[in-house]
């Protein structure tokens, strides 16, 4: 079991598995995973490709249900919640860094570090104000007017971390953050993530990289779909 002070805990799991079917054979993803993350925490979590890290940190994202088990964010069990719930917790709590950026072409950085306003309902006027902000906190309000394609694969990367910042969620769930750059960018976003967290943020991060988890605050290494 993995645990931190439950009292101030942005998310627990509880005994929580997960598996999958593929014709005759049945995968287990996740078996009776434990796991507290206090709020403030630095969270890698690393291990070889298929131990379930990635299927872990879909279910900390509300994109997978668990079959087993339980998940409380802020203290709220959201497993059991309708695919409604869970999309408005999944918009207003929880920040996505993703290996391949996931923006939107055809739309300029601004834009696409307001999406999640957009989706919350918050007015045009607002919404560009604080993606400004966000931009200039990871250092590109000065290519906030630029469209994806004219960035390179780092600022792509810092939009991507000012989208998962905008809404100031409770959660940043960082899937391989460096995975698409290479060794230079990768340690300008891991030393931008470090100043994320260090302003307050709890960050989960999944990465097969031993030297990138090592600058998490806490490593969680999992094997055949337990935290080891």
């Amino acid at each position: 079991m993995t645990s931190s002070n439950s009292a101030d805990a942005v998310l627990q799991l509880q005994g929580l598995s997960k598996a999958f079917q593929t014709q005759s054979i049945r995968t287990l993803a996740l078996n009776a995973v434990d796991l507290t993350v206090a709020r403030g925490e630095f969270i890698a979590i690393s291990g070889a490709s298929g131990c379930g890290k990635s299927t872990l940190l879909a279910v900390l994202g509300l994109l997978e249900l668990p079959d087993q088990g339980s998940y409380q964010l802020n203290h709220q069990m959201v497993h059991t919640l309708s695919n409604a719930e869970r999309a408005r917790i999944r918009n207003q709590h929880i920040g996505f860094v993703f290996q391949a950026f996931h923006l939107l072409p055809e739309i300029n950085a601004w834009r696409n570090v307001a999406l999640p306003l957009e989706f919350a309902g918050i007015d045009a006027k607002t919404r560009q104000a604080r993606a400004c902000v966000a931009l200039e906190r990871v250092g590109l309000g000065h290519r906030a007017e630029h469209l994806p394609g004219a960035l390179s694969g780092g600022q792509q990367q810092r939009v991507a971390i000012a989208r998962a910042l905008v809404h100031q969620p409770s959660l940043i769930l960082a899937d391989e953050p460096t995975g698409n750059l290479d060794s230079e960018n990768g340690a300008q976003i891991m030393d931008l993530l470090r100043e994320v967290h260090q302003q307050g943020a709890t960050i989960v991060m999944v990465t097969h990289d031993r030297t990138i988890a090592a600058a998490a605050t806490r490593e969680i290494k999992m094997h055949d779909g337990r935290i080891v």
